[in-house]
């Protein structure tokens, strides 16, 4: 759990809109499945045309990672990746705020046996996640298979941070901020799965530049020394929202093997083309709203100027 000092009393007025934000959430989590995904693409429409800084940033990155499209089939992903998200914030405010199983009819679950393969091994298992906009649903949906443990990085907001960490808390056993490595070895040498997704740029001290759609990222070392210092099983997960928005198929892939090699590059490499392939699968659903080209090598300048 993160380790904030929460205030006494979140009755002081700054919390106020956190609040209402979190009423909306729990609201827009019992809504009609239909009327919910047409919600999350109204919201997504809205950040699309007003949120002009982010859809720079998604400009951006779609551009560097996509050149090959033409900026008419560009624009139309850009679009289609807020749409996307929209509907995430509907997903999100489900996976934290209903009992799962309600969704079990939605799921589509491939691959169980190589999670099976690799827990029976008793070295608990590092699952590799991505940050697409069905993250924390697709993390609720995977408790009515198998229990794991996540690793997250905590909000600068403690209202938000403790709604956040408690509804995780009902999906996976254990809640871990990102730092808090020790944590992480700790659960996976006791032989619990962790869920962690090394696909955001936590900057230089923390990361080696390896290919990302064929662009340098600053790409975390942490996946192969967690792998290292636990001998546990790297297992890539896959799960996406399927057309028609009404189920969702989560996958799990073979464990890695002759991982880590002992080149950090060549690991991070590895990661990141995995990471590649399952975007690839549905490029708008991933979350190109953030910078994962903020911290550039040494020399170059930033990608996100105006």
């Amino acid at each position: 759990m993160a380790k904030h000092a929460f205030p006494e009393s979140f009755a002081h007025p700054r919390y106020w809109p956190t609040w209402l934000a979190i009423g909306a959430m729990r609201l827009g989590a019992w809504l009609p499945w239909r009327v919910k995904m047409a919600l999350g693409h109204v919201i997504g429409l809205a950040a699309w045309r007003f949120a002009r800084s982010r859809r720079r940033i998604t400009e951006t990155n779609l551009a560097l990672c996509f050149p090959e499209l033409a900026e008419r089939e560009r624009a139309r992903l850009v679009r289609e990746t807020f749409i996307a998200n929209g509907k995430g914030i509907l997903e999100t405010a489900t996976g934290w705020c209903r009992d799962p199983e309600h969704l079990r009819h939605r799921v589509i679950f491939k691959g169980e046996e190589h999670m099976m393969q690799a827990l029976a091994q008793g070295k608990g298992a590092l699952i590799i996640g991505v940050h697409f906009s069905t993250l924390d649903l697709g993390g609720a949906l995977h408790s009515l298979f198998f229990p794991a443990d996540v690793v997250y990085r905590a909000h600068d907001n403690p209202l938000f941070e403790r709604f956040m960490t408690r509804a995780r808390g009902r999906i996976f056993g254990r809640a871990i901020d990102r730092h808090d490595l020790r944590d992480v070895v700790r659960r996976i040498k006791a032989g619990h799965a962790v869920w962690y997704s090394p696909d955001q740029d936590f900057g230089r001290d923390a990361s080696v530049f390896a290919p990302f759609f064929g662009v340098q990222a600053a790409t975390l070392k942490l996946t192969a020394k967690i792998a290292r210092m636990t001998g546990a099983p790297v297992m890539p997960l896959i799960f996406h929202r399927n057309p028609g928005d009404a189920s969702y198929t989560l996958e799990y892939l073979p464990a890695l093997e002759n991982f880590p090699s002992g080149d950090d590059v060549a690991d991070a490499t590895r990661i990141n083309g995995l990471i590649e392939d399952a975007i690839r699968r549905h490029p708008e659903q991933y979350l190109w709203l953030h910078r994962r080209f903020k911290t550039r090598p040494r020399g170059e300048p930033s990608l996100y100027s105006r």
